[in-house]
């Protein structure tokens, strides 16, 4: 771990990668780092280079063509005819009926889609290239063709030009004041700088930071039952977020229901980062922030262990945590008792859509940023992962926006989306390099950290690990396999819960249930689609399953802890000042 690794030369390895591979690499390393036009160009030299495969596709397409030059006809006559190609189902650029009642707008749609479907199923398939060159040719190609999609252009969006007539103008006119409020902002803006205050509309829970030093605050909520839980509950938030994602509102805060449920609720706050921190380190984030919090949530609650949870890359810092704790302490002087993941990777052989944004020549350039400004800018990584959706994430709000002339919701999701932090410039290369691009955590003794060498296996503790059918940036399925890397003798169950990465956290029970999970302890090496088969399916939200497992495991009902005391006085109110911090 010595040295900056973000100073250290750098080069690209060509070994192993096919011929159609190397011709754009080395360019690509200083003019396209990320593959947005090189890995398109690479697809297509490998389709003129397998001739017949090019053919098998081409006229795949075309008969795709002529179904549809079918449907046109049938169309111009006024002959009813289904699309020959559907929308995916969470497409909602064509979901207004004029792009099925007009046969001309249906028209324009057909033709869209087939084109753009035909070309994503041949990157998806290109031959002579890896796995990796395809997706990313695929991503970014995908990434084009939702650009010049119809819905984007006024002129081909028949919901714009209605809007537009009906209302003689207005909709253009408020359409041009928006973009020229975001050209000011220099970004598509989802909701109003000024939507919420947190602290206010936001992170209302009432609470005290008891503790705080140069990475972190730690807020402890006050209680609202009489009786807690003697075992504290301390949530490991990401600091590639502020942590108030889980406590919006008093209805969609975990902390609330915890608090609510008789349990002591403790919560990081993560200092925003500036340059004069370039040089913080994933361990200092481990030894001066969880290591920290835990120490003063069993000093705060006189006990000799907590609960420990972890969010996201908290919670990949939590499970290092685990770790080095098994390692660091003996069996009974071990601080956590048992512990909680939510939507966590350890395993990142398989990350998601941002795998396109994983390789030498991507976290080389990132890390020459860093290493020029001491961090990583919040809004450039916001723009990334906006880019992992971006017909939902930036399309959708040109469209609204600009082409409707719509006002910006209030979503306090989308508030806390945009209320971005930096990244340190060390622990972050560090991060990239040795979990992303390494895989390194998964390996015994790969790591060493805090000077402990990592090993998962010393992990024996209880665990239950939350994930998200739909999480686009830890997939569930890759999540899942901690249960393969943890100690055989650990317990654990794992729930599945519907929604993506935020809201399947963010998951408070309603009348009727929106949502539902599937729950079971997995067994060591079981494969997911085992357990998915036998796992129980039930409605509402995990937090119930969740709270019952924990009212199980976090002791007898003790007289409430003061929200502060003398050893650790109030710092300031929740949600602290480290949050306020842009």
């Amino acid at each position: 771990m010595s040295g900056n690794p973000a100073t250290q030369e750098r080069s690209i390895d060509l070994d192993g990668l096919s011929p159609v591979e190397t011709v754009g690499k080395a360019v690509s390393k200083a003019i396209d780092p990320f593959g947005a036009t090189t890995s398109l160009l690479n697809a297509q030299m490998a389709w003129l280079m397998h001739p017949q495969e090019l053919t098998r596709a081409v006229n795949a397409l075309s008969a795709d063509l002529f179904a549809l030059q079918a449907h046109v006809a049938r169309r111009a006559l006024g002959i009813a005819s289904a699309d020959v190609i559907q929308p995916h189902a969470d497409d909602a650029r064509f979901t207004a009926p004029v792009w099925s009642d007009s046969a001309s707008w249906d028209i324009v749609k057909e033709w869209y889609l087939a084109f753009t479907h035909r070309l994503q199923d041949m990157l998806f398939e290109t031959p002579g290239m890896s796995d990796k060159e395809r997706r990313r040719a695929a991503f970014w190609s995908r990434k084009w063709l939702n650009m010049v999609a119809p819905t984007n252009f006024f002129w081909t969006n028949p919901v714009a030009i209605e809007r537009a007539v009906a209302t003689q103008g207005d909709s253009l006119r408020r359409g041009w004041a928006n973009f020229q409020r975001d050209v000011k902002a220099k970004n598509i803006q989802m909701v109003e700088p000024d939507a919420f205050t947190v602290g206010k509309d936001l992170a209302t829970t009432p609470g005290k930071v008891v503790f705080r030093n140069r990475l972190v605050e730690l807020i402890h909520y006050t209680p609202t039952t009489e009786k807690v839980r003697a075992m504290p509950i301390v949530i490991v938030t990401p600091w590639i977020n502020k942590f108030y994602i889980l406590d919006l509102n008093a209805r969609k805060s975990l902390v609330k229901y915890l608090t609510d449920q008789g349990f002591s609720v403790f919560i990081t706050s993560w200092k925003n980062p500036d340059a004069e921190m370039h040089d913080v380190r994933f361990d200092d984030y481990l030894l001066e922030g969880v290591n920290e919090v835990v120490r003063v949530a069993s000093e705060f609650c006189k006990v000799p262990q907590v609960h420990l949870v972890g969010y996201c890359i908290g919670g990949t810092l939590v499970s290092t945590y685990m770790a080095w704790a098994n390692k660091r302490f003996a069996a009974e002087q071990m601080p956590v008792a048992h512990w909680t993941l939510f939507t966590t990777l350890t395993d990142f052989a398989h990350p998601g859509d941002i795998d396109v944004f994983i390789d030498e020549a991507c976290v080389g350039a990132l890390e020459e940023k860093m290493a020029k400004r001491g961090y990583l800018d919040g809004a450039e990584m916001a723009t990334s992962f906006r880019l992992l959706r971006s017909n939902s994430l930036v399309w959708q709000y040109w469209v609204n926006s600009y082409l409707l002339g719509e006002p910006l919701p209030p979503f306090d999701v989308l508030f806390w989306n945009c209320d971005t932090t930096r990244m340190p410039a060390a622990m972050h290369s560090y991060y990239l390099r040795e979990m992303y691009l390494n895989n390194n955590l998964i390996k015994r003794g790969k790591l060493s950290i805090a000077g402990e060498p990592i090993d998962l296996d010393r992990i024996v503790q209880p665990l239950y690990a939350v994930t998200a059918e739909d999480d686009h940036i830890a997939p569930w399925k890759q999540c899942y396999r901690i249960r393969k890397y943890i100690n055989v003798q650990a317990p654990m169950r794992f729930a599945l819960s519907t929604s993506g990465h935020i809201l399947g956290i963010v998951n408070p029970p309603v009348n009727p249930p929106k949502r539902a999970y599937w729950i079971a302890e997995p067994e060591r090496n079981e494969h997911w689609e085992h357990w998915l088969d036998r796992a129980d399916k039930k409605p509402g939200t995990w937090w119930q399953d969740w709270t019952a497992w924990l009212g199980e495991r976090t002791g007898e009902l003790v007289d409430a802890y003061p929200v502060a005391n003398r050893k650790f006085p109030a710092l300031a109110d929740a949600p602290g000042t480290y949050v306020l911090e842009k």
